[in-house]
């Protein structure tokens, strides 16, 4: 889990934006974007890292990396 937090913070710093996450998912920003507003598991967990700065959403990395990790 570690090196995968680390790998992340090196590439993107400590929030990622909504591309960023996409791209790390491999799915389309918008596809994301819908994902999200569905109820699931999955979804939830990446809404529990959410953090909004004004209008715009990021997601802290350390969580996210946490979640691609399997915790």
């Amino acid at each position: 889990m570690l090196k995968i937090e680390e790998v992340l913070m090196n590439q993107y710093g400590p929030l990622l934006s909504l591309a960023h996450l996409a791209k790390i998912l491999d799915r389309s920003a918008d596809g994301l974007r819908q994902g999200l507003y569905v109820e699931s598991d999955w979804s939830s967990r990446i809404n529990a890292a959410k953090l909004r700065v004004g209008k715009r959403v990021y997601f802290r990395t350390s969580d996210i990396a946490r979640f691609l990790g399997g915790e």
